[in-house]
């Protein structure tokens, strides 16, 4: 199969569009410079990452053959591009029918840390025919991760738990948890950790386009890549193409807001779980009124805090009870049937461990293809880079008003506040090379969302509706889970298939109702491992 070259007609978009940087990286060049023009060593540097030709081959030997991958090279540091340079695993699968081919359609499954390497394979399933035919299917895993020059803190699995409920006692521990966290990163990666962020992936994302030889570029972007698509329209807004934004963060509240709002969004749901139960107390047993669900539901709490429960050798505390009640209140069936379980194993009764992932802790993320050496806290590193690094002034620097904040939010939000509020390592990270993107742009982009999400609310999506002026919105009504496309609700899929096929946003903003049967997918997929390459983000409760 025939490599793709730049061609010459191609050009790159500025690497900084907006005026919110503190120092602006070189620009792109034109991949032909005008006649007699002398180029600066930036702009030069970038014209000979864009004229990189992927050598493409197969991606393993038990993939499909037309499933390819490569490695381009990217700057480290694009206010220096000639610099250090890192890896950039990209992937793809070619269109099926050539003569019907429109762009490339890129795609992010959420993290920040997650790999999207094997993205194609899936969108492969998910598109319908004629929109696959639309397009080369191109995924790639995000600098600093998978493949993409995987970063590493050091840190074992006791020291990457980082949502901590906050008690008096041991809050001077998870100060120095916090603080220890940042500087083993400090430590190991600090050299790189800083160039780790949103706006950079971004920029890679335009080098990619460019190495493909497209004018433009397409998208979906689940959760944290609903950010990542929203930063691109901004820095590059003649570059996109169709963005399909699915379960969407609010780029003002980026990260402390975003990690906050997992206990605003939770209360609410907590609501809808205590009256859904109380509805069906006959069958469960909870409590036949919303205020005696709750009192069970507290009951338990107190109980586990004085003693836990024991499920198969793995003890859940009181506060694993509220901080898994968090993530499991957004489907109330789901919530319901798991805390039945475990107010059995608190009578000593044998249990259905299936129905209790939300409870204790059952996060293994299955690997998808060939043995990589790839970190063990890749995942977190990336995360907390990206967190901590693309805003630092939403971090307090002052451990004390982390301390007064989960307090006050405990108050507020007694399921989760004091766990989304308190001590994070991004008090103690260094300061963001850039300021944080201000999304606000006439980019064409469809955000669609569900009205029960457990990571991005509903307020989320509408916020970055807002700032996207020119985008429209389909909203699922009853919709549960943390991602809608494909749903199987043609209501809700039909305007994202049209939009991919035609470029065409709805006239309107689309509400739909959910189904019973997307709802219980969303159920299902809440169960499972969700391996690299899902079209729908991975469902850990500590990740967007």
């Amino acid at each position: 199969m025939p490599l793709l070259a730049v061609g010459l007609t191609v050009t790159l978009a500025p690497a900084l569009v907006t005026s919110t940087a503190t120092a602006a990286p070189a620009a792109f060049p034109s991949a032909r410079s005008p006649a007699g023009a002398s180029p600066s060593a930036g702009k030069d540097a970038l014209h000979r990452y864009a004229q990189q030709k992927p050598r493409w081959k197969r991606c393993e030997a038990a993939a499909p053959a037309e499933f390819q991958c490569a490695t381009i090279k990217v700057p480290l540091d694009y206010r220096k591009p000639g610099g250090d340079r890192i890896d950039l695993a990209i992937s793809r699968i070619r269109t099926t029918a050539p003569g019907k081919r429109h762009g490339v359609l890129l795609s992010n499954p959420g993290g920040p840390g997650g790999e999207g390497l094997y993205m194609p394979l899936s969108m492969a399933e998910s598109l319908p025919a004629s929109a696959r035919q639309k397009y080369d299917l191109v995924g790639f895993d995000p600098r600093g991760v998978g493949r993409s020059s995987p970063v590493s803190c050091g840190m074992g699995p006791e020291e990457e738990n980082w949502l901590r409920p906050y008690k008096e006692e041991t809050f001077d521990d998870d100060v120095a948890w916090a603080r220890t966290f940042a500087d083993k990163c400090e430590e190991k990666a600090g050299d790189v950790l800083p160039h780790i962020t949103t706006r950079n992936t971004a920029r890679d994302m335009d080098l990619l386009r460019a190495v493909l030889g497209e004018k433009k570029i397409s998208y979906v972007g689940y959760s944290y890549g609903t950010y990542l698509g929203a930063v691109y329209t901004q820095l590059f807004p003649r570059r996109a193409d169709r963005f399909v934004l699915d379960s969407a963060v609010d780029p003002e509240r980026a990260w402390r807001g975003m990690i906050q709002w997992w206990a605003e969004g939770a209360e609410p749901a907590f609501d809808r779980w205590t009256a859904w139960a109380a509805e069906r107390s006959e069958r469960y047993g909870l409590g036949d009124t919303p205020k005696k669900v709750e009192g069970t539901f507290w009951d338990l709490v107190a109980q586990a805090g004085e003693e836990p429960i024991d499920l198969d050798g793995q003890l859940v505390t009181g506060d694993d009870l509220r901080g898994g009640m968090r993530a499991a209140v957004f489907s109330p069936q789901s919530a319901t049937e798991a805390f039945v379980e475990l107010k059995k194993a608190a009578d000593g009764k044998p249990v259905a461990p299936e129905k209790l992932k939300a409870f204790t802790g059952d996060e293994e993320r299955g690997t998808e293809g060939e043995a990589v050496e790839t970190p063990a806290d890749n995942m977190s590193a990336s995360f907390w880079a990206v967190v901590c690094g693309d805003n630092s002034a939403a971090w307090s620097r002052d451990p004390e008003s982390y301390r007064r904040d989960a307090i006050a939010d405990q108050g507020r939000y007694p399921l989760f506040g004091d766990f989304a509020s308190s001590i994070k390592p991004c008090a103690f990270w260094d300061r963001s090379k850039e300021r944080a993107t201000e999304v606000n742009n006439k980019a064409e982009s469809l955000v669609v969302q569900n009205e029960w999400d457990s990571q991005t609310p509903l307020p989320s999506g509408q916020a970055l509706h807002t700032q996207l002026r020119r985008s429209r919105m389909v909203t699922v009504l009853g919709g549960e889970g943390h991602g809608v496309y494909p749903s199987g609700n043609p209501c809700a899929d039909g305007p994202v298939n049209r939009y991919l096929l035609t470029g065409r946003l709805p006239a309107k903003d689309v509400t739909c109702r959910a189904t019973a049967e997307s709802n219980a997918k969303a159920r299902q997929n809440q169960q499972e491992d969700v391996l690299p390459g899902s079209p729908l983000p991975d469902r850990a409760p500590d990740r967007f």
